[in-house]
């Protein structure tokens, strides 16, 4: 498709330079805002009282983990379509099949959170419509026609899922953080300034210990 390898051309480009392309740093870095929004949101509705505040806290999370669902399929279309840069986690060894585990983890923990959510509103909040950032709207799962006390048990199976992958990915993306932060203080690698734009990998120690003054090194990304 002319489309497709345009893009994988303009991609390339970044590449090349040892960078994500920006469409990639996009989805990245909105994806993370959207994802530490909703932990701390989930957090401070569970805590208000029963009430219109608490009503309109449970449509914000909806409509805010709809749209992680929608843009997690897209990044995954994204990078299907279109690879990123080969860096520093890829070398050999047990660090890179842990990093890949981790972003498989991951995918898995953002795709399956809003769904489990969408199981819970479309199983008790049968009258209350569901949209993609309060934009667009989206579909209920066939959940009404079900019996109440049905509804209520798949509500409940549901909460119980959604509390356990919340735990998961609380766990998983302090790993991920932290391995991240490793790559760049300690093994002075490529892997954080792939993602991050303007920031440059540190200078590996012999080279900071001779010369005081920072240089961009070669990394492996093609």
């Amino acid at each position: 498709m002319i489309v497709v390898e345009r893009l994988r051309q303009w991609a390339h480009g970044h590449t090349r330079r040892d960078v994500y392309s920006p469409v990639g740093q996009v989805f990245h870095w909105l994806m993370a805002f959207l994802v530490f929004f909703q932990i701390w949101w989930g957090w401070r509705i569970g805590r208000l009282p029963v009430g219109p505040e608490k009503l309109e806290g449970y449509q914000l999370h909806s409509q805010s983990g709809v749209l992680l669902l929608v843009l997690i399929l897209l990044r995954a279309l994204w990078r299907l379509m279109i690879p990123g840069p080969v860096n520093d986690a890829d070398k050999p060894g047990w660090q890179s099949t842990a990093a890949h585990i981790t972003h498989y983890v991951l995918y898995f923990l953002m795709i399956a959170l809003p769904i489990s959510g969408w199981a819970m509103w479309s199983a008790m909040a049968t009258e209350q419509p569901l949209s993609v950032a309060g934009a667009l709207p989206w579909p209920q799962l066939p959940l009404g026609d079900l019996p109440s006390r049905t509804r209520w048990r798949i509500m409940e199976g549901a909460e119980l899922v959604h509390l356990v992958l919340v735990w998961a990915l609380l766990a998983t993306l302090a790993g991920h953080v932290g391995a991240a932060l490793k790559h760049h203080f300690i093994d002075r690698d490529d892997v954080l300034a792939a993602m991050v734009p303007f920031l440059k990998p540190l200078p590996p120690r012999a080279e900071a210990a001779e010369d005081p003054v920072p240089t961009r090194r070669s990394s492996t990304f093609g």
